[in-house]
């Protein structure tokens, strides 16, 4: 196949900057906060700090692994974790005034729990400050740890328990991390219902070699452990660094992946070229709700 030369029109993305940007980067810098906004170098960046909107990126900017589409420096923390995080991340959502937030997290293999309890109480210190914001949890899969994955659920109590399979079964080792895998992100997220949650979410990307079955076939798997809401993307290379696109598949198929999950019985799917597992994460999660 050969590789694509350029982005097809439609993923051209007008640059925002404004008022509302300028004062969401600077909350950032005054309490020291990573977001997979700018680490990750998410297209919609622009159009959703004019929203508002932010997906806060806990344990630092240092994950212990290393997927080859990703662009957060990868390397070994050494347990090291910021004490001030949780409260800093929770004084800085209380300035923002949102009513949902999104925080995801670095992998971090070096901490025994993989980071669990430091998630529990960033989500108790939002709430405490403001227990009507609704929070999703966009997690790792803590080694495997079915007791981690309890510890969020149950403690936490996040309205969304958000886990990532990034690819098809077929292109796990290809693009993710060897310590990754289809297998233990479905047990990830089958725990999470288990354990109580009320949604579980994850995203899929497109255009790394898979074909339109393997992708239909993936989200059967992800409904036979009764995932609820789903994200499909496009996948884009943030440097030469990370692995090359494969193809840019048209905006129309993206509907048709759409049309077909919701046949299937997922409650809310965002299918588009330019979406991410965080994009518009608010309106995901009122659809589900009306759909449940």
């Amino acid at each position: 196949m050969d590789r694509p030369v350029r982005k097809p029109d439609w993923l051209k993305v007008r640059l925002c900057s404004g008022e509302r940007s300028a004062r969401l980067k600077a909350l950032f810098q005054k309490y020291n906060l990573h977001t997979v906004c700018q680490e990750a170098r998410c297209p919609n960046q622009g159009e959703c700090w004019q929203r508002g909107a932010a997906t806060l990126m806990l344990l630092g900017d240092v994950c212990t692994r290393g997927c080859r589409f990703c662009a957060v420096r990868s390397g070994n923390p050494a347990g090291i974790v910021d004490p001030k995080e949780p409260e800093n991340i929770a004084k800085a959502i209380g300035e923002m005034d949102l009513s949902y937030v999104v925080l995801t997290m670095v992998n971090r293999d070096d901490l025994p729990d993989g980071g669990a309890a430091h998630i529990v109480e960033t989500v108790q210190r939002i709430r405490s400050r403001n227990d009507s914001v609704r929070i999703e949890t966009l997690v790792g899969d803590f080694a495997g740890n079915r007791r981690d994955v309890f510890t969020v659920v149950k403690r936490a109590e996040p309205d969304v328990y958000a886990h990532n399979v990034e690819v098809v079964p077929r292109l796990q080792s290809l693009m993710r991390d060897a310590r990754c895998s289809w297998k233990r992100s479905l047990d990830t997220l089958a725990w999470a219902r288990e354990a109580g949650t009320r949604f579980t979410k994850t995203s899929i990307m497109v255009g790394c070699g898979e074909t339109k079955e393997e992708v239909l076939d993936a989200m059967r798997k992800l409904r036979a452990v009764r995932v609820d809401l789903l994200t499909i993307g496009q996948y884009l290379r943030p440097t030469q660094k990370q692995a090359e696109v494969v193809s840019y598949p048209h905006p129309d198929e993206f509907n048709v992946y759409r049309e077909a999950g919701l046949e299937m019985g997922f409650k809310s799917i965002f299918s588009g070229p330019l979406v991410r597992s965080s994009y518009r994460a608010e309106q995901t999660f009122i659809n589900g709700i009306r759909n449940q």
